[in-house]
């Protein structure tokens, strides 16, 4: 129940935030436009009648208001805006009026709150997206690089692409094939921004490689690599993206990710569509695209028996019986010929569940649970 007097909605933007609290003894309204000083809200939130609770919702803003408030000993919450019940016949939406909506709410304790990283956690979620941005903007770069040669009719047949015996033929016959010198000056500026990009994501990679082997999430990253498609980067990328994995179940985490089917039943009848995709887009990338892996036959390689002399005597049991589930699974699919997508999608679904099997393996409240597939 809430227990404090004045719950306190904050709207917050980056050049505002609109304020309202409300007074549940004498059901008073107060509304203020503050800057986003953190001193400017504490001194306002202190002229209220305490004790107070505020709310706000997650955002671009980060979580450093919530850092400050919490340190002052005000609690906060820090709201999933997906999950803000709001009137389906409400029109009108100002900042202020989302304000007072969050103090209500909050009152009632009908609030979601989201999971609030360390400092650490969020720095090395940071570096982790930092990267994947890099993967977007190689993939953009490499796009326009091979378009440009494909409407001049110049096209590689010499194999996989982006490799080094491509890369060679792009500095020569590729080069030559361009008549026109404002072409060539073109293809000049895309290639050196395809090897400015990858040198950066190649930089990336490192550093992560480095926190990954000496940080606080490196028993992790190596329970999770005892699985297939799980390398140092997708391991590491899972573990700092979700962070607490206890306040999943391995069926709850499929849904945290969006990699359950929608649905819409009512009485007798059960529709079911695709995959929602809400959550973190990012995971579940990286969990579709490790599913993938699980099709070819269940071999163990130096690559992976290497990952599993980093990882404990249980992860290692663990992740070998994942992963011949997986393989098994994929089996079942092609021989009732499903679409390749939807298979990988179902194995994606499966493997969020076996990863949190393996994350929490350490936890002996968790180690003995079944997960539920």
């Amino acid at each position: 129940m809430f227990t404090e007097r004045t719950s306190v909605g904050l709207d917050v933007h980056a050049g505002s935030v609109a304020a309202a609290a409300i007074d549940g003894v004498t059901g008073e309204l107060f509304q203020a436009t503050l800057t986003p000083s953190f001193e400017h809200i504490s001194s306002w939130l202190a002229g209220l009648p305490g004790p107070v609770a505020v709310a706000y919702e997650a955002g671009p803003t980060g979580f450093g208001l919530y850092r400050h408030l919490a340190a002052g000993g005000t609690r906060c919450e820090v709201v999933a805006p997906s999950k803000l019940q709001r009137p389906a016949g409400d029109r009108v939406k100002t900042d202020a009026k989302d304000a007072v909506h969050l103090a209500r709410l909050l009152r009632l304790e009908e609030i979601t709150p989201v999971a609030i990283p360390s400092i650490d956690q969020e720095a090395a979620r940071d570096l982790v997206r930092a990267r994947e941005d890099a993967r977007g903007d190689l993939m953009r770069a490499r796009h326009r690089l091979s378009k440009l040669l494909l409407r001049h009719g110049i096209v590689y047949y010499g194999g996989n692409a982006w490799t080094g015996k491509h890369d060679q033929w792009l500095r020569t016959e590729a080069l030559e094939g361009l008549a026109s010198p404002a072409t060539r000056m073109a293809f000049d500026n895309d290639y050196a921004a395809v090897r400015s990009v990858l040198a950066r994501r190649d930089r990336l990679d490192a550093q992560i490689a480095a926190l990954a082997a000496d940080s606080e999430f490196t028993a992790l990253t190596r329970r999770l690599g005892c699985l297939r498609g799980i390398g140092v980067l997708t391991g590491f990328a899972l573990a700092v993206e979700i962070g607490d994995w206890h306040r999943f179940t391995g069926n709850s985490i499929g849904s945290f990710v969006g990699l359950v089917p929608t649905e819409h039943s009512s009485g007798t009848s059960r529709a079911q569509g695709s995959v929602t995709k809400t959550g973190n887009g990012h995971v579940r990338r990286l969990l579709v695209e490790a599913a993938w892996h699980h099709r070819r036959r269940c071999t163990i390689g130096k690559t992976m028996r290497d990952r599993w002399d980093l990882a404990p005597a249980a992860a290692r049991v663990r992740g070998d019986e994942g992963n011949r589930r997986l393989h098994q699974r994929w089996v079942g699919f092609i021989d009732r010929k499903k679409r390749s997508t939807v298979a990988n999608t179902a194995i994606a679904r499966e493997l969020a569940g076996w990863c949190w099997s393996l994350a929490v393996l350490d936890d002996p409240a968790t180690t003995s649970a079944r997960m539920t597939t």
